[in-house]
């Protein structure tokens, strides 16, 4: 009886594991592609031309490319984690509870810093519009300012996308990490009741 129960606990959780991990895979695909097109964009059509015309931080581009090579491993993860519910779902290849816990713990912590990097790209991003907006006229912003002795810049539709991509994106790696919290939950309560049971 308790060899069947624990087959079926273990087929559950690589059901889990199969749901999630193809969800969270093609989600991030799909909404992946967003900054990535913003960001090939900016970088095809030059600084000025780009996505933004306020100029950047170097801080800010690094972590821009930073979010979204978390946002990549993420992807991978997730692929990674429905190859790990075929193998929950074979006897023979079944890896350790360990093993299965460690894999959605780096899921986990990697969701959370990308949640980290698109939250300070975000911030900075704000604060730089911010101060671009302190430094012109308090009665509008004109759609060309030309400053006194410097270059033409402007705030365009562009800035504003490049903030909608960010918020999307965070949407996604919050959903990710959701997903991600669930799997360690189901992994850590299979090997709490696997434990239970070799005890027993």
């Amino acid at each position: 009886m308790s060899h069947v129960e624990s087959s079926s606990g273990d087929s559950r959780l690589a059901g889990a594991f199969l749901r999630l991990g193809w969800i969270g895979f093609w989600l991030q695909i799909a909404i992946g592609s967003i900054p990535l097109a913003l960001l090939i964009y900016a970088l095809v059509f030059g600084r000025n031309d780009g996505i933004g015309t306020r100029g950047r931080f170097t801080l800010l581009e690094y972590l821009t490319v930073g979010s979204l090579l978390v946002l990549a491993f993420t992807t991978f993860w997730f692929y990674r984690y429905t190859r790990l519910g075929n193998r929950i779902a074979e006897p023979h290849t079944r890896p350790s509870t360990y093993s299965i816990q460690r894999t959605a713990w780096i899921g986990v912590a990697a969701s959370t810093l990308g949640i980290v990097f698109s939250a300070l790209v975000m911030m900075f991003e704000v604060i730089q519009l911010l101060l671009y907006f302190l430094r012109a006229p308090q009665a509008g912003v004109p759609v060309v300012q030309t400053t006194s002795g410097g270059p033409a810049s402007w705030v365009s539709a562009g800035d504003i996308l490049s903030l909608m991509g960010l918020i999307i994106t965070m949407s996604v790696e919050i959903i990710i990490l959701a997903l991600g919290l669930w799997l360690l939950f189901l992994a850590t309560a299979a090997g709490t009741t696997r434990g239970g049971r070799a005890a027993a």
